[in-house]
C-alpha cells in the first residue's frame, strides 16, 4: 500500500544503519548491494501478484464458482471494474479479487460484459462454472435490453442474478416525510456552516474542549457513504449545546433551530433511527455471509420496525433511548410526536417490503439450515430427498454439523451425497452483497492517490487484499542474485 521508493529511501538505510550499529561496518556495506530500488520493487510485487492469481485461478477451476462485480470511479477519472469469485477449495468456501481492470468505454452492460468475457477466456474459466452474479442495482447491470444480465444470459442462461442486498437496504432507507426531510436539511446546512470555514472549525473545536465535550467536531454529510447519515445526525445531537452556543455567538440564524423543542425532537428521532438503520447495514457488511443470513437479519428488522410502529402508538419510546430521554428532560408530551414517527415507521416498512418482498416458501431452505431436524421436504425432489433422510440418520455425521460451518459441512459430504451437497452448495455459494468490492474501492483509493494517479493498480491491489500467500520459495529460487553496483 506504500510507495515504491519507500524500499529505497526508508527500509534500506534503516537497515544499514541498525546493521552497522549491531554488527559494525562490513554487514553493513553488505546491505548496500541489496538492490530496492523503485523499479525492483514494482517487479517484485508484479510477480507476486502474479503467483497470487495462478494460485488463485487453479483453484477456481475445480469447480462451481460465483461473481460479485462493481465499477467505480478513482483519482484519475478512470473507471476500475473489480470483481470477486467465491470458490470452493480445501472444504471451505474462499474469496478473492478475480480481478481489477480499467474500462476506457463508456461503461455500459456491454462494455463491462466484454471485458469480463476477455478477462475469462485470458484465464481459461468458463461461464458453464458460474452459477451467480451479483451487482448493484444500475441500469448498465441489470438492464434487461441492453445491461450486463441481458449479455450474461446469453451465453449462460443458467445464471442467476442477484441485487446487492445492501444497496436495496440504502434504498428502502432513504424515503423521509417532508417534516423529517426538512430537519435533514437543516442539519446538514449547520453542519456545512461550522464545517465548510477552516476558522468556524477551529473555533468551534475550541468552544468543545473548553466546554469539555466527548467530541470536537462535526461530520460531514456525504450521499454515498452507507452510514454517514447516521453519523452525522447523531453527532450533531450530541452537541447541540455547543453548536446552539457557537451560532448564538456568531449571529447565525441557524441558531433558532436549536432552541426549537420540536425541531430538536425530529433530530432526536432521526438520529436514533438512521442509529437503527447503521447497525443494520453494518451487520450485512460481513465476509463469507450467504444470502439466506442476510436475508434473515433484514426479516428481523422488518419485524422490529412493525413491534416499534406499535409501541410508539401506545406512547413508548424505549427502542429510542436518546429521543426517551429528551422527552423526559425537557417535560415535551409524547403526543405531539406519535403521530409523524408511527407514520414514518410504518412508510419504512412498506419500503423494506417493496425492496425485499416476503418469500412464498421461506421454509424451502431449512433442509440446509437444519439437516437432522427438518420435516418439511416435499419440495425436493424424490432422489434428494432419499439422500436427505439417509444423512439426516448418520449420526456421526449430526456430530461433525454441530461443529462445522455451514458451508464446511456440506462441502465435507460432497463424495458421499454428491447431489445433496451440490445442491445446498448452490444456495450457499452466490454472494448476497458487493460489500467486498465496495470495501475494495477503499483500499484502491489509498493506494492510488493523488501522487501515484497514473500507477497500474491491479497487481498492488492483489497484494495488498489477496488471502492467497505469494509462494516465495518458488519465486526465489527463478532469480538469480544481481548485486548493485552502486556503494
Amino acid at each position: 500500500k506504500k510507495p515504491h521508493t519507500i524500499g529505497e529511501i526508508l527500509i534500506k538505510p534503516a537497515a544499514i544503519a541498525m546493521s552497522q550499529i549491531m554488527h559494525g561496518d562490513k554487514q553493513a556495506q553488505e546491505l548496500k548491494a541489496v538492490p530496492l530500488s523503485d523499479g525492483t520493487i514494482s517487479r517484485r510485487i508484479t510477480e507476486m501478484a502474479q503467483d497470487i492469481k495462478s494460485q488463485l485461478i487453479d483453484r477456481v477451476k475445480r469447480g462451481k464458482y460465483a461473481l460479485q462485480l462493481d465499477e467505480s470511479i478513482d483519482v484519475a477519472n478512470s473507471a476500475q471494474l473489480l470483481v470477486f469469485v467465491r470458490y470452493s477449495f480445501d472444504g471451505k468456501l474462499h474469496e478473492d479479487m478475480l480481478f481489477c481492470s480499467t474500462l476506457s468505454a463508456k461503461c455500459t452492460g456491454e462494455d463491462i460484459f466484454t471485458e469480463i468475457d476477455k478477462k475469462m477466456k485470458e484465464e481459461g474459466l468458463s461461464w458453464d462454472e458460474c452459477i451467480s452474479v451479483c451487482t448493484d442495482g444500475a441500469a448498465a447491470m441489470l438492464g434487461k435490453n441492453k445491461g450486463l444480465k441481458a449479455r450474461v444470459v446469453q451465453v449462460a442462461p443458467h445464471i442467476n442474478f442477484t441485487h446487492c442486498i445492501i444497496h436495496r437496504e440504502v434504498l428502502a432507507s432513504k424515503s423521509l416525510d417532508p417534516e423529517l426531510k426538512t430537519v435533514l436539511e437543516s442539519a446538514t446546512k449547520i453542519v456545512n456552516h461550522i464545517k465548510s470555514r477552516p476558522l468556524n472549525t477551529r473555533l468551534f473545536a475550541a468552544l468543545c474542549n473548553e466546554m469539555g465535550s466527548e467530541h470536537q467536531s462535526l461530520l460531514f454529510h456525504t450521499e454515498v457513504r452507507w452510514l454517514s447519515r447516521g453519523n452525522v445526525l447523531r453527532r450533531l445531537f450530541e452537541l447541540r449545546d455547543e453548536v446552539r452556543l457557537f451560532l448564538l455567538e456568531h449571529g447565525s440564524h441557524l441558531a433558532a433551530h436549536l432552541t426549537d423543542p420540536d425541531w430538536l425532537t425530529r433530530l432526536a428521532y432521526l438520529a436514533c433511527i438512521f442509529d437503527k438503520l447503521n447497525g443494520l447495514n453494518t451487520s450485512l457488511q460481513v465476509e463469507n455471509a450467504n444470502i439466506m443470513s442476510l436475508n434473515d437479519k433484514i426479516n428481523a428488522f422488518k419485524r422490529k420496525l412493525d413491534r416499534w410502529s406499535a409501541r410508539v402508538k401506545t406512547g413508548c419510546f424505549d427502542m429510542f433511548p436518546e429521543l426517551e430521554e429528551f422527552l423526559e428532560e425537557n417535560d415535551l408530551c409524547v403526543n405531539t410526536v406519535k403521530g409523524y414517527i408511527t407514520m414514518h415507521l410504518q412508510t419504512l416498512l412498506e419500503h423494506f417490503i417493496k425492496f425485499f418482498p416476503e418469500e412464498t416458501a421461506p421454509e424451502k431452505y431449512d433442509w440446509i439450515r437444519s439437516p437432522f431436524t427438518v420435516t418439511s421436504t416435499h419440495h425436493l425432489s424424490s432422489d434428494i430427498e432419499d439422500a436427505l433422510v439417509e444423512l439426516s440418520s448418520d449420526r456421526t455425521l449430526k456430530s461433525a454439523f454441530n461443529s462445522k460451518m455451514l458451508a464446511e459441512f456440506w462441502i465435507s459430504v460432497e463424495r458421499e451425497y454428491p447431489q445433496l451437497s451440490k445442491a445446498a452448495i448452490d444456495i450457499l455459494m452466490p454472494f448476497g452483497s458487493t460489500y467486498l468490492c465496495e470495501k475494495t474501492f477503499s483500499t484502491l483509493t489509498y493506494i492510488k492517490n493523488k501522487y501515484r494517479s497514473r500507477l497500474n493498480v491491479q497487481d498492488d491491489l492483489r497484494v495488498a487484499i489477496s488471502k492467497i500467500k505469494p509462494r516465495m520459495d518458488l519465486l526465489g529460487s527463478k532469480h538469480n542474485a544481481h548485486p548493485s553496483h552502486t556503494f
